[in-house]
């Protein structure tokens, strides 16, 4: 059996022991880079080789924005934009999924980890949702596709790690081909949802939400996320879904608030999220105080350095937005460092680093040569499109964005017909719609906010919904994106 197969083999245990196990998939990666390594390179050269491996400039991107993400939420920025988007739609009912989805959007876009975000939005989007009569099912998947939709962003983790695999091995790339082809292919997904549970109500419903004091609905609840097939563990102090708020606990938008996290289902799957913030914020959300305009003008700043071909690094100019913010600014950075998305670190660091082993032994082009002697390059690309939705609708998203990608390399530069861009935009969409299933994590979350008698169907339709898309997103990515191979 050659090196490469047994890599490949290798790759494929770390996803499936880190899908069944609670065994972080990074964790798993790093140990199989150092086994697989030490007897590859032999006990005097493999720590050098596999440490060579290591991702060091999407290490300083990963830290970068989630360093600075973590600050916005400390200081109230990311409630304040919250209520901004709420207040702009003016109140209006049928305009507040489409506000759910914005305000995610926006928050991956400047870097928030995909699941993170969920978990901060879930608990306000679902108690409108059940406060004003709207189909959870919408509500959730427009927060979902809303994340997904600002995930591929320049400063986004998805869009770090596609663009940074493309820009490595000399590809033809368009960052912002991908973050827009994102953003189309989730509003045009989040039309279909409306139009199919229940958002023609919703036009016609003359009725205002109440924005409340905090800018949003006071009765939102944070949810902690437990086994999605029971329904979900209830948050400590929060009460069930449907019930009331503690005595004495904060509401939303009110200082000491805290929002609901995935961690459990961290733990169980391995994937990525953040430390939500506990400290107590000065002032009400619905203000623009002095902390929350700087940051805004730092996110600014960031947006402009990566979007402007001025060749600055963008982990490293999110670093220093953010310690500039943690000088003039510090009680929003108290405890940012530990909100950093250590987990999501951790998974990419361990899988970029044991790909680039199987880079070193030359498995992509070993892949790519048995690939090529199938003599249907359209239909392997097709297949690649299926395997990275069905392993991300189970495992992580990040992970398959950092294994699948190199491994494509040489399918992609070995073959005439079918163009790079529009390839790797088919598998990063491929891959990342998918995160609707209930088994993973954004899923989840959104299973654990519903109201208590509603669990258990909205897990069902979730299960529904989400594996429909793995049938059918590849499918039609493929026919739109590679097939006509004008990318």
């Amino acid at each position: 059996m050659s090196s490469q197969l047994v890599s490949i083999l290798v790759l494929l245990a770390v996803f499936l022991i880190a899908t069944v196990l609670p065994v972080h998939m990074g964790a798993l990666a790093f140990v199989a880079a150092f086994v697989f390594g030490y007897f590859l390179f032999g006990s005097e050269e493999y720590a050098d080789m596999v440490f060579g491996f290591f991702p060091g400039s999407l290490f300083v991107i990963l830290v970068g924005v989630t360093y600075l993400f973590a600050i916005a939420k400390n200081n109230g920025t990311v409630d304040w934009l919250v209520h901004a988007a709420v207040k702009a739609s003016g109140g209006k009912l049928v305009a507040i999924p489409w506000a759910m989805f914005a305000v995610t959007g926006a928050l991956t876009a400047i870097g928030g980890v995909v699941p993170a975000v969920v978990a901060i939005i879930a608990p306000v989007g679902m108690s409108f949702a059940r406060r004003y009569g709207i189909n959870p099912l919408l509500m959730g998947l427009f927060i979902i596709n809303g994340a997904t939709a600002g995930g591929f962003s320049p400063l986004s983790i998805f869009g770090s790690i596609t663009n940074n695999v493309v820009a490595q091995n000399d590809l033809p790339g368009s960052p912002l081909f991908l973050w827009v082809a994102s953003i189309v292919a989730n509003v045009l997904l989040s039309v279909l949802v409306f139009f199919l549970f229940g958002g023609k109500k919703l036009l016609g419903n003359p009725q205002r939400v109440d924005l409340g004091e905090g800018g949003t609905d006071a009765d939102a609840r944070p949810v902690a996320v437990g086994s999605p097939s029971t329904g979900g563990a209830v948050a400590p102090g929060t009460g069930g879904a449907g019930g009331s708020s503690a005595a004495g606990s904060p509401r939303h938008g009110q200082p000491g608030h805290v929002h609901g996290q995935a961690e459990e289902r961290a733990e169980d799957k391995a994937v990525q999220t953040t430390a939500v913030a506990t400290a107590d914020r000065p002032g009400p959300v619905t203000s623009l105080d002095r902390d929350r305009t700087l940051t805004l003008i730092g996110l600014g700043i960031l947006v402009l350095g990566a979007l402007l071909p001025i060749g600055l690094d963008i982990g490293l100019l999110a670093i220093t937005v953010g310690v500039i913010l943690s000088i003039v600014a510090p009680r929003g950075a108290k405890g940012a460092v530990g909100q950093i998305a250590w987990p999501t670190v951790l998974l990419i660091c361990g899988i970029v680093t044991y790909v680039g082993l199987m880079q070193e032994i030359d498995t992509p082009g070993w892949l790519g040569d048995n690939v090529a002697q199938l003599g249907a390059p359209t239909i392997a690309a097709l297949l690649i499109c299926y395997i990275g939705a069905v392993v991300s609708a189970f495992a992580s998203t990040t992970g398959i964005l950092g294994a699948l990608i190199p491994l494509a390399v040489p399918f992609l530069l070995g073959s005439e017909s079918i163009g790079a861009i529009g390839l790797i935009t088919a598998l990063a969409l491929s891959s990342s719609i998918v995160d609707s299933s209930p088994f993973s994590t954004s899923g989840a979350l959104v299973v654990a906010n519903a109201q208590e008698n509603e669990r258990d169907s909205v897990f069902r339709s979730l299960t529904i919904w989400g594996f429909s898309m793995v049938a059918v997103v590849p499918l039609v990515t493929w026919l739109v994106l590679v097939v006509p191979g004008w990318l």
